[in-house]
Order: structure tokens, then sequence, then C-alpha cells
């Protein structure tokens, strides 16, 4: 899918890009979306956020080298990256009056159309977010700024949004092979499944994008949404994340959590999640396990069609994860047993490593994007040594004391907040700790 240069950036470039903070997206001076019908609640629209001041004494957001690879930013003479913004008019224009044969897909969020854009010709995806949908304006305002801070080749390309009156819609780059989902949960007959190494592929894709959420981002970000329907695949299976609304900004200093109300989707969310509301980026690892465990055995994290002891994916696979023996019990049969066997098994480890009850005792994302890198043909680890799985073995659990309490809570009006924090508490060269607890 193409993208257009859309966003500004400066040179020390803050990050993040495509399928979801540091500093404010502003709408462009000449076409500020309409003011009519102003907002009373706790989270401004877009086009009433305020302008962040710019970064003093170097507190100006840390920018891995690996986020700039996205040529989408150009310099705004100012300190703060915009997201293009469009008319709802020119967006209908784009997806022929969001007409029927221009929808693909729908979700809790809305409707998804694609589109070309009048003036440069681009094909792009329009999210039309339901104003009666699960996403309101803040989970709308915190994919913005993610998407238009955080840059890289596996996240999801934002070029802009719309928010005219109470009209909400993004507009992404446009993904041809559509998603995860659509090419491994319940295919027709006529269609082809993927292959193993494709599948691998895949996983690897989603892993780096998860890893640079959660090591390259400076505060780290949590993404919450993982799953099989929210990865997005290119004409050549690269896998990118999107739907950032759910996103959080991570643990920092000694801090071991963020508490939240629990959001996401059940079969993906990590137990501890599900019982306390405190998030880790462990809480990811745990649902990226789901989705690897998912592209292994074909099937769906909950699938209520089938007998009671298999629908729920995880307590179904647990019993096997015991007896490596028993590890091609879990191979997609649409495979038709054409996988190599060491590949499987070493991906179903990973798979339980991710999915341990013990949130400390679980891989960070740079241990399973290194055990997948043999596995998704990734060239740069095609000289290395074939230790992973002991590696990821033989991480110790972590033991810090949990002492966040509930009035660490973020409050609703974080969503503004959270993107001027990202910026203004973000050092180059900074660094942070890799170990985090959970409850």
């Amino acid at each position: 899918m193409s993208c257009c240069s859309c966003f500004s950036s400066q040179k020390k470039k803050p990050k993040r890009t495509n399928s979801t903070k540091r500093s404010v997206p502003q709408p462009r001076p000449a076409s500020p979306p309409r003011q009519k019908d102003a907002q009373t609640q706790v989270h401004p629209r877009p086009a009433e956020i305020p302008k962040p001041k710019p970064p003093t004494n170097n507190h100006e957001p840390h920018v891995h080298k690996d986020a700039t690879n996205n040529n989408n930013h150009k310099e705004d003479g100012s300190n703060n990256i915009a997201a293009q913004t469009f008319t709802f008019r020119e967006l209908a224009t784009a997806t022929k009056n969001f007409r029927q044969e221009c929808l693909i897909g729908e979700g809790g969020f809305g409707r998804v159309y694609k589109g070309k854009l009048e003036n440069t010709n681009q094909i792009v995806a329009v999210k039309q977010l339901d104003r009666n949908g699960r996403q309101g304006n803040r989970e709308f305002l915190v994919e913005v700024l993610m998407l238009s801070l955080l840059h890289h080749q596996n996240l999801v390309n934002l070029i802009g949004y719309c928010a005219d009156g109470d009209q909400r819609l993004l507009v992404y780059e446009y993904m041809a092979s559509g998603s995860l989902e659509d090419h491994l949960l319940e295919l027709p007959p006529e269609q082809k499944p993927l292959d193993w190494f494709i599948r691998m592929k895949i996983a690897l894709g989603a892993a780096k994008g998860l890893e640079y959420l959660h090591d390259k981002a400076n505060p780290p970000v949590i993404y919450r949404d993982l799953k099989s329907s929210n990865i997005l695949l290119d004409e050549e299976y690269n896998a990118k994340l999107s739907d950032f609304g759910l996103a959080k900004l991570g643990p920092v200093g000694d801090r071991t959590h963020v508490s939240s109300r629990v959001m996401g989707t059940y079969g993906y969310c990590a137990p501890e999640y599900q019982r306390t509301g405190q998030l880790t980026v462990k809480s990811d690892v745990y649902s990226f396990g789901v989705v690897l465990l998912e592209l292994i055995t074909g099937r769906r994290a909950i699938d209520t069609t089938r007998s009671t002891h298999e629908q729920t994916l995880v307590t179904w696979a647990q019993p096997v994860f015991k007896d490596p023996n028993r590890y091609p019990e879990l191979a997609d049969p649409l495979l038709d047993k054409d996988f190599p066997v060491r590949g499987l098994n070493q991906a179903v480890a990973v798979a339980a490593m991710c999915l341990q009850e013990e949130a400390g005792v679980r891989p960070l994302m740079s241990d399973v994007v290194t055990a997948l890198s043999f596995l998704g043909g990734d060239p740069e680890a095609a000289g290395a040594t074939y230790t992973t799985l002991a590696t990821l073995a033989s991480i110790p659990s972590y033991t810090a004391e949990d002492d966040c309490s509930e009035d660490d809570m973020r409050k609703p009006e974080g969503a503004v907040a959270e993107g001027m924090e990202w910026g203004s508490s973000s050092r180059p060269g900074t660094s942070r700790s890799e170990s985090v607890c959970s409850s």
C-alpha cells in the first residue's frame, strides 16, 4: 500500500508510524476542522488540541535510528509533527461517497473503505469511526498521536485524519492483502492457505513491531490490542500493526506497571491484566503468544463452535506444551504436514514461553524476535548461533516489588497529556529498565 508524504518532523524525529506521542498533531492552518458543535467533553477534538511548548534543555523525544526508515515526514518549521488533515468532502469523494463496493472491512470501531485521494491519486484505506461504536474521541486522539509520532516498517502508516463536525475518520496506507485473519481463519474452500514460512514471516514482522514499541520508543508503548485482525499484510505478506486506539504509555522509572481499566479482546488479554487492570509490556507478550499459536494451529483464540474443552485456544494447547513429543498435534491441518518439524517445535516452544501464567517469566519481545528470526528467514540472523530457545528458557523471573497504586491510574484527560509527557520526559541517550514486573 502506498502512502503520502504527509507528516512533518524534525531532524531529531519523535517516534512513531502506520496501523498508531510526543507532541500533539496540529491541523494545517489552511484547512482546520469546523468548529461548530463545540465539544464540552474532557477530551478536546484534534482541532482544539493545545500546541505544546517546544522542548527545551534537550528534553526532546529519543528517536532510535530504526525510526528513521520512513520518508513520510517533512519539517514544518515547528517542533510539532502533524498528520495531514482532510475535509469530510475530500474523503467522501475518495471513497465514492462511502459506497458498499469500496467497503473492505468493519468492526466495533466502524467501517474501513478503500479510496483514492483526488489530489495525489494515491490508494488509501479510510476508517470511518462509528459514532455509537466502542472507539470514542479519546481513542481517536490516541491513534492520531501515536501513529503521527512512531515510525517503523512494521507499524501501519497514518496519512491523515478528518475531524469535521462530529465525523471522525482516519486515513492509512492501503494494505493490499488485508488482515492476517482474512488469510488464516475460516478460509473459503477456494482460498489457498498460508504456507509455513509465510506464517513465520508474519509472526516475525508482528514481533518486530512490538519490539519497536517496547524497546525503541521512549517512553515505551504498550499496544494492548494485538490480535489477528489488527495485523495487516501488504502484497508480499509483510506484517504491520494497526489500530492504536487502545495503546498506552508504559511504565518508566521505578514504576512496574500502569493501571488501566481492562480493555482489549477476550482470548488475547493477559490473565494478570484481566484480574487487576495492571498493564506491562509483558501483557503484549502474552497476546503475541496467542497470535503465534493461531498461526501454528489455524484456530481462533476463542471459537464457540468447537467442543467445550477446545473453545479457548490457550486452554486447549496447554496440556500439549508439557510434552514436546506432542507438538506436531498443534499444526494446522491445512499445512498438510508440509513444515519443518524442528521449526514447528521451536515455534511452539516460543508460543508456550509467551503464554506463561506468570508475567515475569515471559520473554522480552527482543528475545522473541531473535528466536523467530531463524524461523522467518531473517537474513540478519543467518549467521547467529542456534541457541535462542535455551536463552529464553533461562530468563529469570522479575522480582521488583509492585509499588504502583490505583492513584497512579491515568485520568481521562491523559489522551493529550500523555503525548506531551512523552515528548518532555524523554531525553536522548536515556536508558530505561527492560525488566517489568507483573502483579
